[in-house]
C-alpha cells in the first residue's frame, strides 16, 4: 500500500525548490538550472516512464572521456535494462528563428546528443564497461520554454521530430510540472524519496554491480 504523505512530510523543502527553480528560470543560466536538480530528484517525475519503485539518477556521467551527459538512470524494464541519458539546455533558450527554423542553439543541443548515440555505435564494448549492460537507450533533450514550445510551428517540429528520432525532446516545463504534482499529490514521490539527490558518477558503477536486477542481464548483454 502506498503511504499517504502531506507536502510537509517529503524530504524536500517546496517552498524553497520553488523559489530556486523560478530563479533558474527567470536568470536563464543552465548551471543554475542543473544545481537545483542536481538537489531535488523528485523534479524528474514527468522524464520517468514509471513513477514508482524508480531507481536513483546519476550526475554528470562520463562517457569515455570523450562527452558526459547530466543524467542518467536506470529504467529496469522486464525486456532488458533501459538506460535514459539526459541532456539539461537553458530553460529559456532560443528555440527557432523568425523563419521558423530551429536555431542554432537548439542544432547544437541536437548535435550534442546525436553525439552520444554516434559514440555507442563506434565503441560498443563502452556500453557494458559504463553501464554494465544495455538493452536500449532512451535519449532526452530538456530545453526551452513551454511558451516557445505551444506556437504551431514548434508544435509541429517537435511532434515530427519526436515520431522521426531516436530521441525526445522536452520542453523546460516538465520540472515545474513535477511541482505541482509534489505540492497536489506527495504521496506520488515515495519512491523518489529513497534518493532524494542525484549520485556521483563515481558511484555508478558500484550501483549496476550489486544491483540484483542486472546481474542476468550483464551474463547475457
Amino acid at each position: 500500500m502506498v503511504p499517504v504523505k502531506k507536502r510537509n512530510d517529503l524530504k524536500w523543502n517546496l517552498k524553497k525548490v520553488k523559489l530556486q527553480l523560478d530563479k533558474a528560470f527567470k536568470d536563464n543560466p543552465e548551471l543554475e538550472l542543473l544545481k537545483v536538480l542536481k538537489e531535488n530528484s523528485f523534479l524528474f517525475y514527468e522524464l520517468y516512464s514509471r513513477k514508482w519503485g524508480i531507481q536513483p539518477n546519476f550526475k554528470e556521467v562520463d562517457l569515455g572521456g570523450e562527452y558526459r551527459c547530466d543524467f542518467v538512470w536506470l529504467n529496469d524494464n522486464s525486456d532488458g535494462p533501459e538506460w535514459a541519458l539526459v541532456e539539461i539546455e537553458r530553460p529559456r533558450m532560443k528555440l527557432f528563428t523568425a523563419k521558423g527554423e530551429p536555431s542554432k542553439e537548439l542544432n547544437h543541443a541536437i548535435e550534442q546528443v546525436k553525439s552520444w548515440d554516434r559514440y555507442f555505435e563506434k565503441n560498443p564494448a563502452e556500453k557494458k564497461r559504463i553501464f554494465g549492460a544495455v538493452a536500449k537507450f532512451r535519449y532526452i533533450l530538456v530545453a526551452g520554454d513551454i511558451h516557445d514550445w505551444e506556437t504551431e510551428e514548434a508544435i509541429r517540429w517537435r511532434s515530427y521530430h519526436n515520431s522521426k528520432s531516436k530521441f525526445e525532446i522536452r520542453g523546460s516545463n516538465v520540472f515545474h510540472k513535477a511541482l505541482r504534482v509534489a505540492e497536489e499529490k506527495p504521496e506520488e514521490l515515495w519512491s523518489f524519496e529513497e534518493s532524494p539527490v542525484s549520485l556521483r558518477n563515481s558511484s555508478l558503477k558500484a550501483y549496476w554491480e550489486n544491483e540484483g536486477y542486472m546481474d542476468k542481464f550483464r551474463k547475457i548483454l
